[in-house]
């Protein structure tokens, strides 16, 4: 393996202006050493990783990084700003910055070294010698652990081979130290680093100790130690797990605190001994992404932050889990963990969801997390009926039963079967709606009272509505369930039998009695109005539907609108006006993806080498109905992608509308045309506004000089105002 940074990685007059500028300038060196495919492709990575956190930390230090399929072997370029660049760090620009580059598929060993960096960023010795070496071999040498050569007195720098025998004891040692403590953390410490488990269970081999982490807390006479176990992980897992974890440690040997850190990183990770948790007095959870295996640690006093939180200030995280232990407060999750189904150890939602959301992101997640569970009933069975009313006409859905009538020669006989089979795809529509909205909200103990009430919405015609509504209500009554204390004795049998039968009860009740009839009121209403809808009142909705699908493409606005549609034809009869917005929705949501992959076929020197092969895959994409076919391109130059799809899906929407086309199948593109009323100018609504997305994107992007390739990237070594422009594309996301 090559080294990871060498003096050709080193800018130590580093001229940037702006985070962008500078990821560019050093990744062109990356590139023109051939350690970068693509310049492009790989600032977007780094931009995607910069959009999910700011990678500024206290302290002066800037750490753009990213895992990439653009690059070839694990990287490290270093770059030193005398006027320091805002990266988003609470107190003010960086003036040391490292740009990370790991290959897609990178192995644990070359993240275990990469992870030494992160943890030696952390040591005040090793950056004041970064600030002070003046030769770019020698910051070379330094970061990657070997002792730094020492300038010649005339200016001229040693030979890096010399490195080993270097005797020369100037700048106060400090780079020899910082070149010892660097073998330790890049070299000496790899183990360590490299797994999570070694690290806590044996200390950091760099600090010189050997105190024991196993949960024995030392022999020392004196008040017992205050022990926490804390888990440090980030959307990358490379650089801010590790720096977070090296704090948290650092913090904890300075308060005389037994600190024991779980590092969740791409390296992969190893859990803590059952044993080091069981006798912890306190949790620290730091993390971007979400915990795995989070109910280990149920029933502790618990703070649970951002992983910059633990890097910036982690003496704070410390002192605050030893307020809440003295308060005794612990995370409701200990009823969870001993049987009662709790909710503390997080439902499904909150597994995978940030943390901190406000209770719309929560109640939107939860929605969603009932639709997405919901959509592949909708597909199979809706293309099971269109497939049936397809072979056998309009009138199948008054053949007999196959059960009693099923002749194998005709196929009328089949057509029923494919409609019936259909049919019973979508009575499971609403239940499991309203069941895994209710899974989203209180994990397994939702699950039953959310299907009972959603099968209660269909037998009071409360439709969709009444779904919602049952699968809000089912959870909320769980979780109100779950909070209540119980004996010890009957927690064996909360989760079995008193959750169901109390949730499904109270549910039951509600709907039956309460507020079933008036939902199903309002969805009747709603039906009749779709059903009304005619001429400029449904082409405007058509368009409005159409800037829905085109404005997050597949976000939670586009998940909206397709729920919208897919509400309306989730009945066995549904009405022409819903069938119209399936269209509608349907078309204006293959344009996107069907209108870059046309752009970057008629104009290809707009687009770099990634985004044109991208734009091979947008067509399969687009055909298929598969909006997020779009977003690499969206990502890349925002400003100009999505407003020119919005316009092109408008156009769509409304003339699909227009058209009067109408759609039974809630999927398929290109391949449930035959099934479309209207087919052959459907197919034009879409063409519309393919030709108008297409059109805008390719005016837009000519406003500006083409996308450089990556060809052109060993340039970028050096920066300009023009580099700065370019990169502030993919960032803008």
């Amino acid at each position: 393996m090559s080294e990871m940074i060498t003096a050709d990685l080193v800018d130590l007059d580093l001229s940037a202006d702006s985070k962008q500028a500078a990821a560019r300038s050093l990744a062109g060196r990356m590139a023109a050493l051939g350690r970068v495919t693509d310049l492009d492709g790989f600032l977007a990575d780094v931009a995607a990783r910069e959009a999910q956190a700011p990678t500024g930390l206290d302290g002066g230090i800037g750490i753009p990084h990213c895992r990439s399929t653009h690059v070839t072997e694990p990287t490290l370029a270093f770059g030193r700003s005398a006027a320091g660049i805002d990266f988003g760090a609470p107190d003010g620009p960086a003036d040391l910055v490292f740009l990370i580059a790991a290959p897609a598929g990178a192995d644990d060993a070359h993240l275990t070294i990469l992870s030494a960096l992160a943890r030696r960023l952390m040591d005040a010795d090793f950056t004041a010698a970064l600030r002070s070496v003046r030769h770019p071999a020698a910051a070379a040498a330094l970061i990657r652990g070997d002792r730094a050569p020492e300038p010649a007195a005339d200016g001229t720098e040693g030979a890096e081979s010399t490195d080993d025998t270097e005797g020369t004891e100037g700048k106060a040692g400090k780079e020899d130290k910082a070149g010892k403590e660097g073998t330790e953390g890049a070299g000496g410490a790899v183990e360590a680093v490299g797994s999570p488990a070694s690290t806590a269970a044996d200390g950091r081999p760099s600090d010189g100790t050997s105190d024991e982490r196993a949960g024995s807390g030392g022999e020392a006479a004196g008040p017992p130690v205050f022990r926490i176990v804390a888990v440090t992980s980030c959307p990358t897992g490379i650089a801010h797990t590790y720096m977070a974890a090296e704090a948290l440690e650092n913090a904890g040997r300075a308060a005389g605190v037994e600190v024991v850190v779980e590092t969740q990183g791409s390296a992969g990770f190893t859990r803590l001994d059952p044993a080091v948790i069981a006798a912890a007095d306190g949790v620290i959870f730091a993390h971007d992404v979400p915990v795995r295996d989070k109910d280990r640690f149920a029933g502790k006093p618990t703070v649970d932050v951002r992983v910059a939180a633990g890097i910036n200030r982690p003496g704070e995280l410390i002192d605050e889990v030893r307020r809440k232990a003295a308060r005794g407060e612990t995370t409701p999750a200990a009823a969870h963990a001993a049987g009662a189904g709790g909710a503390g150890a997080g439902t499904p939602v909150e597994r995978s969801g940030e943390r901190g959301d406000g209770y719309g992101t929560k109640l939107r997640t939860w929605l969603m997390s009932g639709v997405s569970y919901m959509v592949p009933f909708v597909a199979a069975g809706g293309l099971l009926i269109a497939l049936g009313f397809a072979i056998g006409g309009y009138r199948i859905d008054k053949a007999p039963s196959v059960v009693d009538h099923f002749v194998w020669t005709q196929a009328g006989s089949w057509a029923a079967l494919l409609f019936q089979i259909g049919q019973v795809a979508f009575a499971f529509l609403v239940p499991v709606l309203a069941g895994y909205i209710a899974y989203g909200m209180a994990d397994r103990p939702g699950l039953v009272p959310g299907f009972v009430g959603g099968s209660v919405a269909l037998t009071v015609d409360a439709g969709f509505l009444g779904g919602l509504a049952a699968g809000l209500i089912s959870g909320g009554v769980v979780m109100a369930v779950q909070r209540v204390r119980i004996p010890v004795v009957m927690r064996g049998i909360m989760p079995v039998v008193v959750i169901p039968l109390l949730s499904s009860a109270v549910t039951g009740f509600l709907m039956f009695v309460v507020i079933g009839k008036p939902i199903a009121t309002a969805q009747r209403a709603m039906t009749d109005w779709l059903s009304d809808l005619t001429g400029t009142n449904a082409v405007l909705l058509g368009a409005l539907l159409g800037l829905m699908m085109c404005f997050d493409l597949g976000g939670p606005v586009n998940k909206v609108a397709y729920t919208f549609a897919t509400a309306g034809i989730a009945v066995s009869d549904p009405s022409g006006s819903a069938m119209k917005i399936m269209g509608a929705v349907m078309a204006a949501g293959m344009v996107p993806p069907l209108a870059m992959a046309l752009a970057t076929t008629v104009r290809g020197r707009l687009f770099n080498r990634t985004e044109r092969e991208n734009g091979k895959a947008a067509w399969v994409l687009g055909l298929s109905f598969i909006t997020e076919g779009a977003i690499p391109f969206a990502a890349a130059d925002p400003l100009r992608v999505i407003p020119s799809a919005m316009a092109g899906g408008a156009v769509t929407g409304a003339l699909s509308m227009a058209f009067g086309a109408t759609l039974r199948a809630p999927h398929g593109g290109i391949f449930v045309v035959p099934l479309i009323g209207n087919p052959l100018l459907y197919l034009v609504a879409i063409a519309a506004g393919v030709v108008t997305t297409t059109a805008l994107v390719i005016v837009l992007k000519t406003l500006r000089r083409p996308a450089p390739d990556a060809t052109a990237g060993a340039s970028g070594a050096t920066t300009g105002q023009e580099d700065s422009a370019d990169v502030a594309q993919p960032v803008t996301v």
